[in-house]
């Protein structure tokens, strides 16, 4: 019976049929779909009726449709909430390629831009990994910084010291500060310093965002303990410019160039990047240390506006060399640049006394390469190097002996006269001019190979390496004489395997990680030889460790709308530049004794959905996990604390455990209205002088939610109105581990509940070209505080034009 129905289909397929006996020839149809933009379509549907096949474009648009029998054959391309798009192709040889760029964009209408991207079985989510893609448009066009963007994704907490250019660290279930490693375009942000990061990159430069909990993929190698964030790039190959200005709250303006020409003929390709941000940061601040002290030593609280901190930072990135051509897909190389300057109120708390004049400056000269091609000397082999190499410095200034109140004017004693610190500074230690220079490399280095459409070997190999030189401009000759250096080399190799199975249904990824960092203190010192006479001698401490680790991710498509996911692995993290050498203008003491940190980490997950019911879209995708932890890396964890402290040192807490539970939900109505919720929670206890304790300053539980409406044709035809709703909601936690109860002053440490709301407008213009875009932060001025009782801006409004040309 089977037989009698394939032969129907041949006849109905091919008006001329050959003989049964003669053997039928096929050929494959392989091809890359691209958006009019220029950007590849990753998981479009392309398919053919007759006979019937059916392919996923992967995340690079490439997508293979085999076993077709020579002659003309439609081929259908349909992507999530577009028309079908069809195509006719000629089958005359066993391999035929095509290029194929669709009518429309993706972004087009912003019919898919959401707040913390919408989830799309796209084939970085469907591997296994509990991995969130997070799509910029709607950031890019509105006032959002990236780093917004983040915080309201499913188990992310960003945490920030305060406003624009403060220091942030960022959380992944439970894990953070250096357990969370930063990329871009997989080179660790570290490499480029403080004045080139997410806090700076403009989010029209960003093509999207990878988020990793906890297991990390083995082309991101590094030793990245509780997840990743991999910031993506645009690499469209279309030539197009992009140009937005923004102006808000604390005298803040925004300011970002980005743009590509290419030349259709040759591929010569020539790409700038250009930004320049700043504030005053001069919001109000009130609570616990925010008061003035008067005669005989009375303190009044107050309401006050910082009043030295304010930010700014400039730089961008050009690169020249030629892409989409026969020997390279990618091949640039260039320079970035960067510069910023801030203002530092206060150490690592509100302190009552806060500092005036004390500001640090940096910046960086970076050369960077870029190498890409797919199909390298055979089908399959996929070649891709990246790599920067350059100078970073930093100065922190701080001469100023004075002592100020929150308002501003100089501090008085209790007989109210002004007064000097003894230490000549407004940080204890004294005045100081401490500059560090840096040596900076990194290069990454992947290959992969294809062995067929079902089996993939992934090798990589990312050095990193800091020599740095310490000096103090107020220091004596003898002692700037004898500076000592910091050197830093990191070396991790992964090899992964790659599975499919099962028709795509199943999908496996098993790797290995070899983790090397060699660290090398220098301080030359004066000492007295056995004859008494002085010699110049190198006391040298060196640190060389090597660990292994491993894990896997696999997923299993049950039916088209359930999905199961599970992920492992043992992670290691190695110590970082700032908390094995210190850092002064973060307020860093040094700590050379600090061992690695390690952990297990398991994920299991389930995603439902996409579910179409007439005009309604939505998915629920639920993520359960463990990170069973061994010497945990972060700052002492006390009984009491002191909140005049204003240095920090980072230590090995202990051992422990953190689990929980993410839960997401997306939900789309006819493409004019979006809702995305999700909560994240966990419990986070940590071995400590052998008491087992809930590790302060940690938020628990976090909710996020936001909603988008669309209107068409608002005062123009052809125009679209979008209004935008956000919440952030964070549950009360303390800087204390729990006291027990009846236990009188703790609240004192306690941060309360925060809900804090956000609403913004923006209207597209006819052409497409022109949006214009308008935000209100924290509507109703809540507190709002994340590290060490230091408090974040409160309500505030931006307007920000963006213009976008894609043809020229």
């Amino acid at each position: 019976m089977l037989k009698i129905v394939s032969v129907l289909s041949l006849l109905l397929t091919f008006p001329v049929f050959s003989q049964a006996s003669e053997e039928i020839e096929t050929g494959t149809i392989s091809g890359v779909i691209y958006f009019k933009n220029g950007i590849p379509v990753a998981e479009a549907s392309v398919f053919t009726e007759k006979p019937i096949q059916h392919s996923y474009t992967n995340s690079k648009g490439y997508f293979t449709l085999n076993n077709l029998g020579y002659g003309t054959h439609k081929i259908a391309i349909k992507y999530y909430g577009k028309d079908i798009e069809y195509i006719t192709v000629k089958v005359s040889k066993k391999n035929t390629k095509i290029k194929h760029t669709l009518s429309y964009n993706e972004d087009n209408e912003l019919n898919e831009v959401l707040l913390n991207g919408k989830t799309k079985e796209t084939q970085i989510e469907t591997q296994g990994f509990a991995v969130n893609v997070v799509k910029t448009e709607e950031a890019s066009i509105r006032n959002i910084q990236t780093n917004e963007l983040l915080n309201t994704t499913v188990g992310v907490k960003i945490r920030q010291n305060g406003g624009l250019g403060s220091d942030v660290s960022y959380s992944l279930n439970g894990l953070s500060g250096s357990a969370v490693r930063i990329f871009i375009d997989g080179i660790p942000s570290s490499m480029y310093g403080s004045s080139f990061n997410l806090n700076s990159i403009p989010p029209s430069m960003i093509k999207n965002i990878e988020v990793y909990k906890g297991v990390v993929p083995g082309h991101l190698a590094d030793d990245a303990l509780g997840g990743a964030i991999n910031v993506v790039l645009k690499d469209n190959a279309k030539t197009n410019l992009n140009a937005s200005v923004s102006y808000g709250s604390f005298n803040t303006l925004q300011a970002s160039v980005n743009g590509l020409y290419r030349s259709n003929n040759s591929g010569f390709t020539v790409k700038t990047s250009l930004f320049h941000n700043y504030s005053d940061n001069d919001y109000k601040v009130s609570g616990r240390s925010v008061v003035v002290t008067g005669l005989g030593g009375i303190q009044t609280p107050i309401t006050a506006r910082r009043f030295n901190d304010a930010y700014r930072s400039t730089g961008g990135m050009a690169q020249i060399g030629y892409t989409n051509v026969k020997w390279a897909d990618q091949f640039l190389v260039g320079v970035t640049g960067s510069d910023d300057y801030k203002e530092v109120q206060h150490g690592a708390f509100m302190t009552i006394t806060p500092y005036k004049d004390r500001f640090l400056e940096s910046n960086a000269l970076l050369a960077n390469f870029i190498y890409k091609k797919n199909d390298l000397f055979t089908k399959g082999l996929d070649v891709t190097i990246n790599g920067v190499y350059g100078k970073r410095n930093r100065t922190v200034n701080d001469t100023v002996s004075w002592a100020y109140s929150w308002n501003g004017d100089r501090a008085i004693d209790f007989r109210g006269d002004e007064y000097q610190y003894t230490w000549r500074s407004q940080q204890e230690g004294g005045p100081t001019l401490a500059k560090i220079k840096r040596d900076v490399s990194s290069i990454r280095t992947g290959i992969s190979y294809a062995i067929n459409k079902n089996n993939k070997i992934v090798a990589n190999h990312i050095y990193s390496g800091i020599d740095r030189e310490d000096s103090d401009e107020l220091r004596s000759v003898l002692e700037n004489t004898f500076k000592g250096t910091r050197n830093l080399h990191k070396n991790i190799y992964s090899l992964s395997y790659e599975l499919s199975a099962v028709n795509n249904k199943l999908k496996a990824n098993v790797f290995g990680k070899l983790y090397q960092q060699k660290t090398e203190n220098i301080d030359p010192e004066i000492q007295e030889d056995s004859n008494g006479n002085a010699t110049v001698v190198d006391e040298i401490t060196v640190s060389d460790v090597e660990h292994t680790g491993y894990g896997f991710a696999t997923s299993y498509t049950i039916t088209p709308t359930i999905t199961v996911l599970a992920s492992a692995e043992k992670a290691i993290r190695l110590p970082n530049e700032t908390e094995v050498f210190g850092d002064d203008g973060d307020n860093v003491v040094a700590n050379t004794s600090i061992n690695p940190e390690q952990s297990n980490n398991y994920n299991l997950g389930f995603r439902f959905g996409s579910f179409q019911v007439k005009k309604h879209n939505f998915t629920v995708a639920t993520n359960l996990f463990s990170r069973n932890i061994k010497d945990r890396i972060g700052l002492p964890i006390e009984t009491s604390l002191n909140i005049d402290d204003e240095l920090i040192v980072y230590v090995n807490q202990g051992s422990g455990t953190s689990k929980g539970i993410d839960a997401q939900l997306n939900y789309t109505f006819n493409n004019n209205f979006n809702l995305n919720f999700n909560a994240s929670t966990f419990k986070l206890n940590i071995e400590s002088n052998g008491i087992d304790i809930a590790v302060p300053n940690t938020p628990f539980f976090t909710m996020n939610g936001n909603v988008r409406y669309a209107f068409k044709n608002v005062i123009q035809q052809k125009s679209r109105l979008n209004l935008f709703y956000t919440m952030y909601f964070t549950d009360e936690f303390s800087y204390l581990p729990p006291q027990g109860k009846n236990t009188v002053g703790d609240e004192f440490f306690k941060v309360p509940t925060q809900l804090v709301q956000d609403f913004g407008l923006s209207y597209v213009f006819p052409n497409k070209k022109l949006i214009a875009s308008f935000d209100i932060k924290n509507i109703f001025d809540e507190p709002v505080y994340d590290n060490l009782s230091v408090q974040k801006p409160g309500r505030a409004f931006y307007f920000k034009l963006n213009y976008t040309i894609n043809k020229f």
